[in-house]
């Protein structure tokens, strides 16, 4: 059965902008539409970040940011399909970072240093402020998310770590796959409120300790000097 035939016409013209949007083939009006949704999805994520939204439903969001319902309803068919939308643009936000920039030939340390800039200026984006409070409303949502985010990063740590070893600034006894690990297994708990409540712990200062300790556990000698020196330039450009 063609569920498109249950669809109304806005909804069919949000699947449209969907469908061709890879393709260059949006018109003006679905343009308009697209951007419009990625505000939606910002401001919803803004609001989870401030811990002012409970159920995640389409009339709680309307309430909180002010849009009609049947605004909401041209992006979301129903309260789940709001909160796949969501955490798909967060995972979506998460690997933006690593897709900005061109790291062909980049030195490995200096890749880390990077994203780590960039989780950090990205905060709210990359938060997961969202993704534990859903844990218990949705739970498969929130698992599928969980794992799907988890692989991205380890095959991205993975690649780090073969690329530092190659280029001679990680140790070369490291093992890779334990490694990329234990950096998902840090990662976790950085992330968990009940571990760094954030009214105790800055989750910035938290995640460059946690860096800091990694780099300093897999970089070898030449690696520590680069390092050491690109953290002098880091906090001087931070200033």
């Amino acid at each position: 059965m063609n569920l498109c035939f249950f669809l109304d016409d806005r909804l069919l013209v949000f699947f449209n902008f969907v469908n061709f949007a890879g393709m260059g083939l949006l018109s003006p009006k679905i343009e308009l539409m697209e951007e419009q949704f990625h505000k939606i999805l910002e401001g919803i994520r803004e609001s989870a970040f401030k811990q002012e939204l409970t159920s995640y439903s389409i009339g709680e969001v309307s309430s909180k940011l002010n849009i009609p319902i049947d605004e909401l309803k041209q992006y979301f068919a129903f309260d789940q399909d709001l909160v796949e939308k969501v955490l798909a643009f967060e995972r979506e936000s998460f690997q933006d970072i690593f897709d900005t920039y061109n790291f062909e030939g980049v030195n490995a340390i200096d890749i880390l240093l990077t994203v780590s800039r960039e989780v950090s200026k990205r905060f709210v984006e990359v938060s997961p402020a969202l993704t534990f409070s859903l844990k218990s409303t949705y739970p498969k949502l929130y698992q599928y998310h969980l794992d799907t985010r988890i692989e991205f990063i380890f095959e991205k740590i993975k690649i780090n770590i073969m690329k530092g070893i190659g280029q001679g600034v990680y140790r070369d006894d490291l093992s890779v796959e334990l490694l990329a690990r234990l950096y998902i297994s840090r990662l976790i708990d950085i992330h968990n409120p009940d571990f760094f409540p954030s009214e105790r712990y800055s989750f910035n200062i938290i995640f460059d300790a946690m860096f800091d300790h990694f780099i300093r556990g897999i970089a070898n000698e030449e690696g520590m000097r680069y390092y050491e020196k690109c953290g002098k330039r880091l906090k001087f450009e931070n200033q």
